[in-house]
């Protein structure tokens, strides 16, 4: 039983989650779960899951912002959604200075794409799969020049994102989400677990265990560069300004 806890808050486990008892988590790891379908200017129906943008980004402030959090941790289980609301979030996990990885669980489908590959380093499961696909436009859409011009300014954002923070190149990436002959009921590609790797797309088929281990080296990596910048030299400033040190002979002064 975790200290401090009320009855109350039991009760409230227990019909909500299904347990009295929850345990106590002591890490610095931040978990950011990316679930359903990620919501963006329109409020989604009340029957579907949705990750709401405005509730990601202020977690991702505190995220670099909080001094006892040394590392994120990105699950998705995503359909995808809407395309801006995405770029936002996958932007933001780009521009962390602290160590970031992604877990691909389930799917990563459609605008997850761009959020999994935001990350310094991604995993996938051998079950999970990735959907690669044009955008489309919901709602009403007026048939002219201008609206597919700018349907294909958003797909150019999409793609660049996406190889800019990948193996994949664009070549690669164009012709994964416009293959035809694969899906039924729409053009594109599914990548299942080691697949998404040798596409470029991630960085390693693996779990939770790995992705945990992998944050940890790579926020001690971080620790350590730190370290080293805020070490002092002789004048009390940091090494990283000290004067350059010349060692052997003195150079010779006017050129002689």
């Amino acid at each position: 039983m975790a200290a401090g806890e009320t009855s109350q808050e039991r009760t409230q486990n227990l019909k909500e989650l299904g347990v009295q008892n929850l345990p106590e988590q002591k890490s610095s790891i931040f978990c950011l779960p990316i679930i359903g379908q990620i919501e963006g200017h329109i409020v989604l129906p009340s029957q579907n899951k949705t990750t709401k943008y405005e509730h990601v980004l202020p977690q991702l402030v505190a995220v670099q912002e909080n001094p006892d959090v040394s590392a994120l941790l990105i699950l998705l289980n995503t359909v995808g959604g809407d395309v801006e609301a995405g770029l936002a979030i996958a932007e933001l996990i780009k521009s962390l200075s602290k160590p970031t990885v992604s877990l691909v669980l389930g799917g990563g489908h459609s605008i997850g794409v761009p959020v999994a590959v935001a990350s310094r380093y991604s995993f996938i499961t051998d079950s999970a799969t990735m959907t690669i696909h044009p955008i489309r436009l919901a709602g009403t859409v007026l048939g002219v020049p201008q609206t597919y011009e700018y349907l294909e300014k958003m797909q150019d954002r999409v793609i660049r994102f996406v190889v800019a923070n990948s193996r994949c190149s664009e070549a690669k990436f164009r012709d994964l989400m416009f293959r035809t002959g694969e899906l039924a009921r729409d053009i594109g590609t599914v990548l299942v677990g080691e697949e998404a790797v040798k596409a470029g797309l991630i960085d390693e088929v693996g779990g939770l265990s790995q992705a945990v281990a992998k944050l940890r080296e790579m926020a001690k990596l971080d620790s350590e560069k730190r370290g080293r910048s805020t070490e002092t030299g002789p004048s009390g400033k940091s090494i990283a300004d000290e004067p350059p040190k010349f060692y052997g002979p003195e150079p010779p002064l006017n050129g002689g």
